[in-house]
């Protein structure tokens, strides 16, 4: 039995993994899927919009790959390109930081903040 290697992408905030999740939740590697996991430790405050933003991006990143060897480098440019469109998303505002977060580091640039007209 042919058993594939665990190839991934790991940014800050994007991890695809060249794997299925099986019934237990554990990753079983595959050359047939990837698994998308967006901002795994909830930095950001998501809306459905913005989150199938990401999940378009990926598609469309993937279809752009499509014929190409999977490798980790390639596995590692898709998830490079999602973590800068999470950072255009950031910056138009259709995200924000989640000041409740477990840890707030600000790794996308610190928070923009509107000066009110009686200053």
């Amino acid at each position: 039995m042919d058993n594939p290697t665990l190839l991934k992408s790991t940014t800050r905030h994007i991890r695809i993994f060249a794997a299925e999740i099986d019934r237990d939740g554990e990753l079983v590697p595959s050359n047939q899927v990837l698994t998308l996991d967006v901002d795994p430790d909830n930095e950001f405050n998501w809306n459905e919009d913005a989150l199938q933003k990401i999940y378009r991006k990926f598609d469309e990143l993937v279809e752009a790959s499509s014929g190409v060897d999977l490798t980790d480098y390639n596995l590692r440019r898709v998830g490079s390109d999602l973590e800068h469109y999470l950072r255009s998303l950031l910056q138009k505002g259709e995200i924000s930081y989640n000041l409740s977060s477990r840890v707030t580091n600000y790794s996308m640039g610190l928070p923009q903040v509107a000066v009110g007209d009686n200053q």
